[in-house]
């Protein structure tokens, strides 16, 4: 056997205080506003739940329904740790967890995967490090029930664990600290998302989707003989199994196989293996799909599909049992995205089924649920939805589960949020159940800019997939995010120094979604389209003029534009593509600009720049931060440092001991009228987050090893004029951090 345990230990809990400790609370946009594709249920320990997200990181759940983080100590070196491709919460001993980790298998991820070992319900974990990468925001990222990392619920020493990219079946014999590569298992799955795609995204292969163990098959004490597995083949064998705990394998007979098996969950007490599959392997796609079950006693396959004919324009994704009530069981729509998403539900085995929604005349849905969004507003009439509808029951619904010790209670995963409710026997009954917004404490966002004005909200934020909002409050879930006009994903935000509740933000979207320029002139609370702006110009950095007349963008794909008083934009020719761009704050004309190791200064408002400076040996400026009261006085984070300016660019200090620099922000200083608080995203002596409060002499560090904030390149900052020591922490997959002195 191979030893792969070349495992950190990590056993991050107990830290020694430091001189500067900060307080960290989240930010509270509330409802997840990310993907949750696996949600999975302990079967020994009642209440005992664990959600896995894409990029934000495992959740343990609580008594109340809210949520608990998991990962938090994930830092630049370990940022992977938040995708998670996997977890199982073990059947025989439920103070141990296992999670499957690691972001990509293509470039943008240069590290290996591991799987995260906790013996105390994800307190602590330590590292066994693979061999290959995972992905767990890869392609087919839901197709797992009971996921592709499993524990042997008769011997829970064994686990299984189903590789990407063609790598195999994995073997632990001993509570997943060494892995072996189960050799006779060949079929590790062919199907590739696009083959025409270049960038190792969606040309990899999806690889093994789920391991299920049928308990049935032995006793406790005993290693599980049979075993299935469901691998990401299309139109060939797709789910095999052994009966001799994995010495050999054959393939399942009589199964559909034209489409992907995205779940395959046993019915202990019926002796059937019921499967969802889609024609594509999600999260966003789904035309096609069947699901079946299969008698493991008579080995006879039945399509139980709940739909057919025009009636099935989706695939299936999510996939539950009753372990409390046999034969009853519920799949989901994967993905039904107009007018809504579809689940359904069968107390016969599949034999007849009842939706969650159907038709009266269209367009007039009959709605067999309630629905609240209390703990997260914005999700319901309010949500940001760039597609036709009203969705409230979701999409990208591949986690799904029906509590083992309880009948009422369920809960799914959406694009979104965590949906579920405590009625659920209602559905048999009155057909009416009642679905709420159960993510509280989930908060997995990928933050692309962050402004604290002087006036106004302290926090207004650019957010992917859910576009953005106006923190009136940190504590409270915001009522609606951005609209008018309404983007999925905002990629900057900026406001005027001397009118700061003047603000632009910018869209990633298209022609079809907009104009990609929105303005407001009180704080964000409406906004209205920058008519100057081009369609299908989108995307990148925005910089607000002092009097908020001036908006000087560089674009994703068009190079740096500029427009003044809403006039059509005109590139700015003296500025590379890439630059890094700000405004002073005080003077109206003034701009600033970074690119390679050349500062920039432009006097004419936006038109033409020249070269001011030098940063030195920089080859990668990241961002300028402007004293928001002196005109001339900036910032810039660079792969070289933190270089700072009172004249404009003309000449630069560096920083002394920091040698490198990402996100950086001013905020309120430590006395009356005294010089801005710095804080930087940088390496000193280590990667960490610091504060100075003498422009840059000394430095404080203000996070700990309980709060790495994953990737520090990713991040972005912005600090508090108004309240001494704060500063906000936008992550890539964990939302937003507020840290006080």
């Amino acid at each position: 056997m191979v030893n792969l345990k070349t495992s950190v230990a990590l056993l991050i809990a107990v830290i020694l205080p430091l001189a500067h400790a900060y307080t960290w609370k989240n930010v509270k946009i509330g409802g997840g506003g990310g993907f949750v594709p696996g949600i999975v249920f302990n079967t020994k320990q009642k209440g005992l739940a664990f959600a896995r997200t894409d990029i934000g990181g495992a959740y343990k759940l609580n008594a109340d329904d809210s949520w608990s983080p998991l990962l938090d100590f994930a830092n630049d070196t370990t940022w992977n740790y938040w995708g998670v491709d996997a977890l199982a919460t073990d059947p025989v001993e439920p103070n141990r967890l296992y999670l499957a980790t690691g972001m990509y298998t293509n470039s943008w991820d240069p590290n290996n995967g591991q799987i995260l070992i906790s013996k105390d319900t994800g307190a602590t974990f330590t590292a066994s490090k693979l061999p290959f990468k995972v992905g767990g925001n890869m392609p087919g990222r839901g197709m797992r029930v009971p996921e592709r990392l499993a524990i042997d619920p008769n011997s829970n020493n064994i686990l299984f664990f189903g590789a990407r990219s063609g790598n195999g079946l994995y073997k632990s014999t001993d509570y997943g600290v060494t892995w072996a590569k189960v050799s006779s298992f060949t079929n590790t799955g062919s199907y590739i998302a696009d083959p025409t795609d270049t960038t190792g995204y969606n040309n990899d292969k999806i690889g093994i989707a789920w391991v299920t163990f049928d308990q049935t098959s032995s006793s406790s004490g005993k290693a599980t003989p049979r075993i299935f597995v469901g691998v990401a083949n299309k139109g060939s064998d797709n789910i095999f199994v052994t009966t001799n705990g994995g010495s050999s394998w054959s393939s399942v007979a009589g199964h559909n196989s034209t489409y992907l098996p995205h779940k395959g969950v046993l019915s202990p007490a019926e002796k059937v293996l019921y499967v969802t599959s889609s024609d594509g392997a999600g999260p966003y796609d789904g035309t096609l799909g069947v699901v079946q079950k299969y008698n493991i006693t008579s080995g006879v396959w039945t399509d139980i599909t709940p739909v057919s004919g025009s009636d099935l324009y989706f695939g299936f994704g999510g996939l539950t049992v009753d372990l409390q009530k046999p034969g009853t069981l519920m799949v989901a729509a994967l993905n039904s995205w107009w007018p809504d998403g579809q689940i359904f539900r069968s107390t016969n085995g599949g034999t007849t089924w009842s939706p969650l929604w159907a038709w009266q005349s269209y367009p007039t849905m009959n709605k067999y649920y309630s629905y609240s969004d209390s703990l997260a507003p914005w999700l319901g009439p309010n949500y940001v939805d760039t597609t036709p509808g009203n969705k409230q029951i979701g999409w990208m619904m591949e986690a799904l589960v029906i509590d083992p010790f309880d009948s009422n209670h369920w809960l799914y995963g959406t694009g979104a949020t965590v949906y579920g409710g405590h009625d659920l026997l209602k559905w048999d009954t009155a057909h009416n159940v009642s679905i709420k917004a159960l993510a509280d404490g989930i908060e997995e966002t990928s933050i692309q800019g962050l402004i604290s004005p002087p006036s106004g909200p302290n926090l207004l934020s650019a957010v992917g997939d859910i576009g953005g909002f106006r923190h009136v409050s940190l504590t409270t879930s915001p009522t609606t995010g951005f609209t008018n006009p309404t983007w999925a994903t905002a990629s900057d935000i900026d406001f005027a120094g001397n009118k700061p509740t003047n603000l632009v933000r910018i869209g990633t979207g298209d022609s079809t979604s907009g104009k990609q320029v929105a303005l407001s002139s009180d704080s964000g609370a409406s906004w209205s389209q920058d008519y100057g702006a081009a369609d299908n110009v989108s995307g990148g950095k925005v910089a607000l003029s002092a009097d908020g007349d001036t908006v000087l963008w560089r674009t994703s794909a068009n190079g740096v534009l500029v427009s003044q008083y809403t006039n059509a934009f005109a590139a700015v020719s003296s500025l590379p593509s890439t630059a890094v761009i700000a405004s002073d704050k005080k003077n109206n004309t003034i701009f600033y600009s970074a690119a390679g190791s050349s500062f920039y200064l432009s006097t004419d408002g936006g038109k033409s720049f020249a070269i001011k400076g030098s940063l030195g040996s920089s080859t990668s400026p990241v961002k300028i931060v402007v004293n928001p009261s002196v005109t001339g006085d900036v910032w810039v984070s660079t792969d070289k440092g933190l270089f700072h300016s009172t004249n404009s660019g003309t000449s630069f200090t560096t920083i002394s001991g920091i040698s490198q620099a990402w996100a950086i922000a001013l905020g309120a200083s430590a006395k009356s009228g005294g010089y801005p608080a710095v804080f930087a995203a940088a390496n000193k002596g280590g990667i960490g987050y610091y504060r100075s409060d003498d422009t840059g002499v000394t430095w404080a560090k203000i996070n700990d090893n309980t709060r790495g904030f994953g990737s520090a390149s990713a991040n972005v900052l912005t600090a508090d004029p108004r309240i001494y020591g704060r500063v906000y922490v936008g992550t890539n997959g964990r939302g937003i951090f507020y840290g006080d002195i």
